[in-house]
């Protein structure tokens, strides 16, 4: 194979994969910003705010705001609810731990089964009762805000992948193009592989 037909091969698959992963960057990104938008408008409409800066002056256990909570939740103190970052540990480390104070540390099925188990007469059926719709409202946001912090980790994701793609779509696209200029200066006659010339054979 001649070596300007085997550099112009490389420069139209370099060219080719380029293109292709620069546009697969180009959708990664604007999927990454998308779903960052989507998150945070849909956390911004529900205006929830953390606890200012004065409840953790005095965390106490059973209490609003508890010792668990200084190092993972007090930094959003006053603030908005609009991140990923800030719906994980407004759900795992506020909500978690009064949902957990509650319940007595059981679950909503664990609380649901008692409930149905007791008599609507019973003493105890209206306290359980109670502590059943609360842990089911707890656990509903929860989930909501676990769900925005999972699609927030797709857009970083996403995010990191399009720059990814974005320099190795660049790279393989000079390559190729590389690939072109060095075939314009081959030989005509000039081979891309050549076979080791054979050693003659002495006569005999």
């Amino acid at each position: 194979m001649r070596r300007s037909t085997f550099d112009k091969l490389l420069g139209t698959a370099g060219v080719a994969l380029g293109v292709i992963l620069l546009a697969m960057g180009g959708l990664l990104l604007w999927g990454s910003a998308y779903i960052h938008n989507q998150v945070t408008s849909q956390l911004a409409a529900q205006k929830v705010f953390f606890p200012p800066a004065s409840a953790f002056a005095h965390p106490k256990a059973g209490t609003e705001i508890t010792p668990s909570m200084i190092p993972s939740v007090s930094q959003y103190a006053g603030q908005q609810l609009l991140t990923g970052q800030q719906a994980e540990a407004y759900a795992d480390h506020f909500i978690a731990v009064h949902l957990r104070e509650i319940g007595g540390g059981k679950t909503y099925s664990q609380l649901s089964a008692e409930a149905m188990a007791m008599s609507p007469t019973s003493k105890q059926y209206a306290a359980v009762e109670t502590q059943v719709q609360l842990v089911f409202r707890g656990d509903t946001l929860r989930s909501m805000l676990l769900n925005a912090f999972g699609w927030w980790k797709v857009s970083q994701i996403a995010y990191i992948v399009s720059l990814v793609s974005f320099g190795l779509g660049a790279i393989t696209f000079l390559a190729g193009l590389f690939s072109f200029a060095r075939a314009r200066r081959e030989r005509p006659d000039a081979l891309a592989f050549q076979h080791p010339a054979r050693e003659a054979v002495p006569a005999a």
